[in-house]
């Protein structure tokens, strides 16, 4: 869910009137720049709500910082106001009409220009002697004249380009707006805040940014992918309980996996920065934080209880060194004035909640993202727009911390080959431990977590039961389910984007029918012999690259949403639109094969049917 107003430090999109979009971090105490639209400190819009629509005002003279105005509602869609009234007043005006009326001026409007065809309101004035001389051309001199000494946040520099073009009365009503829309996106000086999401986030990296990042992967196809893949919100978190391992205890102390408390997980590869694992963040309810004010809260208490505690030192050390100079009846005093001093500020107790053991794993069992990469890291570096950041190891509180689980795929396939995985963790008794330096503890404890959460991530992806498998990679596909097919769950989706159809139909192509029926005929002498639990592991051969009958219902598709401008007898979709590739998904679903050969069995009975022949008579 998204918060309601602006948080300090937060990622927000910028929407301009040109249509450009802007994704900055709103940080306390700093300017944001908004190009030929002005400067403004980032102060002025924490904690107001989104989609609010500001206008950078004009410096004062005595201040070095532009203001922010909030533009009502009944000034964004003046125009639109003005064109109803027009047609309630004089619904016969139109082409052809005798309605002279081209400068109108009324109270509380700004240049009220209107068009003499169809009298819509082109632009408005307060003034009400409106100079005859701004009807003249203007030339680029005088037009850069206006853009350096305008006011009014470029307004009045829109009103006169408008006043003084010649022909502005042989315009047609559509053409009218089109030229006002035009150089109202380029002078005035206006902007929209908007919650950064992933529909939102995904047209700013495809529009502004690098497409091939994120795969040239469209809003659109991230829904449908999410749609195919039955991503949703998997069930209240479960967590395994805490083994209370001393120090002293290795690998025999912790948490048995429980395979039947893992559901509602999905598995995932994912190529295009974290988009993809946003996205089904998103649906799954683990991507915004909840609950700022108490986390803010928190944070606020432990920053106090740490100044006062340096307070209260400060004021020990400096009792101590002046004790050592002063009489004993001196120290008494001092004695009594720090009394008097702590009294005044006493100290919060603090919560004796115990510590978890070093074994105690930190993930849900249920609602999980399982990411499989190739690196040593993950590149899920587009997660810090949510604040987010999988590389960093004291992260503050967030959702995805106890959902998001990484493994490489050397960790999946071979995980006795990953030392991390595979040697014992360290061991040491409390007297040790007590003479150690607390540098050499800290990654003591460290080494011993991370064993933990290595073990466990491991196991319980290789205990397979996914509830689905989504994919947006450069990798082969057929590569990729040969090793995770296995792991999904009877009935599982699957969901793959390839920004190229070739790869998913080479996929599509080990799954047809020809290939499950030769398969299923008994004749593939590769087969022969082996258990389903096997022949769900296929090596693969040239002929069957991975097992045809573990996938039903298989088929390639693609969506792509056009914009389209909707004129009498001139609808069509806009040919203008960013190209690049259209994206392709392939979709599945898991089947368990059954074992031995299908056949039909029963008792049925012959019923003996009496006919009666009769000959023809012989003429």
């Amino acid at each position: 869910m998204h918060h309601s107003v602006i948080k300090p430090n937060s990622w927000v999109a910028l929407k301009l009137p040109s249509g450009v979009t802007r994704v900055i971090q709103v940080t306390p105490n700093t300017s944001i720049s908004l190009g030929k639209y002005g400067t403004f400190p980032a102060n002025l819009i924490l904690e107001r709500p989104y989609y609010l629509t500001f206008e950078v005002q004009d410096k004062l003279p005595e201040e070095s910082f532009s203001r922010l105005r909030v533009v009502p509602p009944s000034e964004l869609y003046a125009d639109v106001f003005a064109e109803e009234d027009a047609e309630c007043a004089n619904p016969a005006a139109g082409p052809g009409s005798n309605n002279d009326a081209v400068i109108a001026t009324a109270a509380g409007e700004e240049f009220s220009l209107v068009d003499a065809e169809s009298g819509n309101v082109i632009a408005r004035s307060t003034q009400e002697v409106i100079d005859e001389n701004a009807r003249q051309k203007l030339t680029q001199a005088e037009i850069e004249e206006l853009k350096r000494d305008g006011t009014n946040a470029g307004k009045d520099v829109i009103a006169k380009l408008l006043l003084s073009h010649a022909a502005l009365d042989q315009k047609t009503s559509f053409s009218l707006s089109k030229y006002k829309l035009l150089k109202t996106k380029k002078y005035i000086r206006r902007f929209q805040v908007l919650p950064i999401d992933v529909p939102t986030f995904s047209n700013w990296q495809l529009e502004e940014r690098d497409a091939s990042k994120i795969l040239d992967i469209r809003a659109e196809m991230m829904g449908l992918v999410g749609c195919w893949g039955n991503v949703h919100y998997g069930g209240a978190d479960v967590f395994l309980e805490d083994p209370k391992a001393t120090t002293e205890q290795g690998e025999e102390a912790l948490a048995p996996l429980q395979e039947d408390l893992l559901a509602g997980r999905w598995l995932v590869v994912d190529d295009t920065g974290g988009l993809l694992v946003a996205a089904m963040a998103e649906r799954m309810g683990v991507l915004y934080k909840e609950d700022d004010e108490t986390e803010e809260a928190a944070e606020e208490e432990e920053t106090t209880e740490k100044a006062e505690e340096e307070t209260e030192h400060k004021q020990e050390s400096d009792t101590t060194s002046h004790q050592d100079t002063e009489m004993v009846d001196g120290q008494q005093q001092e004695s009594t004035s720090e009394t008097t001093t702590l009294a005044r500020h006493p100290k919060r107790p603090r919560d004796n909640k115990p510590r978890d053991s070093d074994f105690a794993v930190p993930f849900s069992q249920t609602n999980t993202i399982t990411v499989l990469h190739g690196a040593s890291q993950p590149n899920l570096s587009f997660l810090n727009y949510w604040n987010f950041d999988v590389t960093a190891p004291q992260h503050p509180p967030h959702p995805l911390l106890n959902h998001l689980l990484t493994l490489s795929w050397l960790q999946l396939l071979k995980p006795e080959l990953d030392t991390s995985y595979s040697t014992p963790p360290l061991t040491a008794d409390p007297e040790t431990l007590s003479t150690w330096k607390p540098s050499r503890r800290g990654n003591f404890h460290r080494k011993r977590r991370r064993y933990a959460r290595v073990r466990h991530i491991v196991d319980s992806t290789r205990a397979g039961n996914f509830s689905g498998l989504v994919c947006a990679s450069t990798m082969d596909p057929i590569s990729i389910l040969k090793h995770a097919l296995p792991l999904l769950a009877g009935g599982a989706p699957v969901a793959i984007y390839s920004p190229s159809l070739e790869p998913l139909a080479t996929l599509a192509d080990c799954f047809s029918v020809a290939r499950r029926t030769a398969w299923n005929s008994g004749h593939v002498a590769e087969i022969q012999g082996k258990t389903a639990e096997e022949l769900e592991k296929w090596e693969g051969s040239e002929q069957f690259p991975l097992n045809p009958t573990l996938l039903l219902g298989t088929s390639i598709q693609t969506s792509r949403a056009r914009r389209w401008q909707v004129l009498p007898g001139r609808t069509h979709p806009l040919m203008t639109e960013r190209g690049g590739a259209d994206g392709y998904i392939f979709t599945g679903w898991r089947a368990k094969p059954a074992e031995g050969k299908i056949a039909a069995k029963g008792k049925f009975k012959r019923r003996k049917m009496e006919e009666s022949v009769s000959t023809p008579a012989s003429a």
